[in-house]
């Protein structure tokens, strides 16, 4: 019985990702209503903010790339194991990386920005064979995550410009810390089955 309650929560969050649909349209509105997709990416934004100089654009950019990476690879059907875990390991880093705003070294967030873009590419990538017009679809990805990206530096350059909106905004990224591992538990259900049988 909890092996068939595990698969139902799994392909049901799963499913949630598979937003079809004809092309640019579907590409731009997959980041935005993907919840996990919508929190790692405006986290990049934000966190970018707060770091300030020149990481306000090479950040979000370094994510948008190896982002296209990973898209390349799922539409290229090469396999990634544990996509969505992966994803759901960037958002609680990512909240992480706001709520110690700049402890996490830049080159180090670099390097986990890359990592997950892959993820998140990829996850977007395994969709462009189902849509009508795949060129039009990763164009549409690519202006969405762009566009959360920019509202992420919004909030974070007008957050950062007092102390009480600052800390507001490091207890935000702790609360974005706490939904990426509680999407990641969604998926360890599987160890406990384990022992059970």
């Amino acid at each position: 019985m909890r092996i068939f309650l595990l698969i139902f929560i799994i392909s049901n969050f799963a499913v949630a990702h598979k937003m079809g649909g004809t092309g640019f349209l579907s590409g731009l509105m997959h980041p935005v209503l993907g919840f996990d997709h919508f929190l790692a990416m405006v986290s990049v934004g934000i966190w970018s903010a707060q770091i300030g100089g020149k990481a306000i654009w090479y950040v979000p950019a370094t994510f948008v790339s190896f982002m296209v990476i990973g898209g390349i690879l799922g539409m290229s059907e090469i396999e990634i194991p544990i996509v969505e875990v992966g994803i759901a390991l960037s958002v609680f880093l990512l909240g992480i990386a706001i709520a110690t705003e700049r402890f996490i070294p830049v080159w180090i967030g670099l390097l986990f920005v890359s990592f997950f873009g892959i993820f998140h590419g990829h996850a977007h990538g395994v969709e462009m064979p189902l849509v009508i017009n795949p060129l039009l679809y990763a164009i549409g990805f690519v202006s969405g995550t762009s566009m959360i990206h920019i509202l992420g530096v919004i909030i974070g350059i007008v957050a950062t410009k007092t102390e009480r909106h600052a800390t507001l905004l490091r207890y935000m990224g702790a609360g974005i810390a706490g939904i990426g591992l509680h999407i990641f538990i969604l998926f360890i259900p599987l160890i406990s089955v384990m022992f059970s049988l």
